[in-house]
């Protein structure tokens, strides 16, 4: 075991924020980067250290530069790299890069990274570990000829997925063979913007489905563990809106069994850190089916944690230095010291213009409240008095 003494966040925002956080309470000094555009940014501030990356204009790009964050990261002297979520959280390179420079990666090892980055890899995975996978391609599809012949052997409707991506960007749900041409080239453009990869997959499509996802932990000593799960069906545009741990209404043996699963897949490639099981519960037909894995923490742990009260990220940290899971820091010797207390819900809110289909829009936030309990306050120049728990509001110009 090799303990960290200092630690680089290879991220910005509310995720740098929160590695920040959890690394202060294990005393591990912290390093950020952040670009030009993010200068008067929290996370440059929450950390102990804080070193600018790119150049202005490149509010984006410089956060997936690789050999500039190594060189930061050597010249600050740090120990580990975490990347969050997004930006170069599931490339393999960065990870290699992390090794070659004997830097820790705070997440799975190069080879999970690539066997379980790309979908059509990954479901090849789940299906030689028996679990469930919805029809579709075992390969990315050549040409439209070849989606066509695909989509009908797998019969409409069919969704066209990234093999290489996330978040929900490169998919298009397919209902008929006469939209397969043009949607087919949308997803590739999305998909090679996106992710630097043309690869398209089919994959059947589910009409009511909800969205369910486990939660896994593994060290570098062989143990697994699953941390329940959470139910993300609420969604806009193959993008989450609401998250709600445990999955409400869901069966017990289901349940048990999606666990299982995921249990099962995170086995077949020696897991190791926090990562994300995904399925889709067919309603109509009481089925679940296996559709990725983001090896990486994901937006919505927080939701996990306050269930089962375990600090996901603390815990990355520290399997990362070589603690194993039964070590008192974590204490999590077997599954069944994990349970869930009561409920816990995460909404996102979204910069849309509802006027305009709900395009992603921006403005001047004016007004925020945030839920506090009783309080007393002045908004719009009315003095407001709260006296709920639960109320949150802003309002944007």
């Amino acid at each position: 075991m090799k303990p960290i003494q200092k630690l680089l966040v290879a991220n910005r925002s509310e995720i740098a924020i929160r590695i920040c956080r959890s690394a202060h309470e294990l005393h591990i000094r912290t390093v950020a980067i952040y670009t030009h555009e993010d200068r008067y940014a929290l996370h440059r501030f929450k950390a102990d250290e804080a070193y600018q990356i790119g150049q202005p204009g490149e509010p984006i790009r410089a956060y997936l530069d690789i050999p500039a964050i190594i060189r930061i990261a050597k010249q600050a002297g740090v120990d580990a790299i975490h990347p969050g979520y997004g930006f170069l959280s599931e490339n393999p390179a960065l990870a290699a890069a992390c090794d070659d420079a004997g830097i820790i990666f705070v997440g799975p090892g190069v080879k999970i990274l690539e066997s379980l980055g790309n979908k059509i890899t990954a479901r090849e995975i789940a299906r030689k570990a028996g679990v469930p996978v919805l029809g579709g391609s075992s390969k990315p599809i050549a040409d439209v000829a070849d989606g066509l012949k695909l989509a009908e052997a797998t019969g409409y409707p069919v969704m066209l997925k990234a093999a290489n991506g996330g978040g929900g960007r490169g998919m298009r749900v397919v209902l008929k063979a006469e939209d397969l041409p043009g949607l087919f080239d949308q997803a590739q453009r999305e998909s090679m913007s996106a992710f630097g990869s043309p690869d398209i997959f089919v994959e059947k499509f589910i009409r009511q489905p909800r969205h369910i996802e486990v939660q896994l932990l593994g060290d570098k000593h062989g143990n697994l563990v699953h941390l329940f799960e959470r139910d993300c069906s609420v969604q806009r545009r193959h993008q989450k809106v609401v998250e709600i741990a445990p999955a409400p209404f869901l069966d017990p043996k289901t349940r048990d069994a999606i666990c299982k699963s995921a249990i099962d897949i995170g086995r077949a490639v020696g897991y190791q850190n926090a990562g994300t099981v995904e399925f889709l519960f067919d309603t109509e037909r009481n089925d679940y089916y296996f559709i990725e894995v983001n090896p990486r923490i994901q937006v919505e742990h927080t939701v996990t944690e306050e269930v089962t009260g375990i600090d996901i990220v603390k815990s990355q940290i520290l399997i990362a230095q070589g603690t194993p899971l039964s070590d008192p820091e974590i204490n999590l010797g077997s599954q069944a010291d994990i349970r869930t207390n009561g409920f816990a819900i995460q909404c996102r809110v979204t910069t849309e213009d509802p006027a305009n289909n709900f395009m992603p829009d921006y403005g001047r936030v004016s007004h925020y409240r945030s839920a506090g309990g009783r309080a007393f306050g002045w908004t719009e120049g009315v003095l407001f008095q709260e006296r709920s728990s639960i109320r949150s509001t802003i309002h944007c110009l």
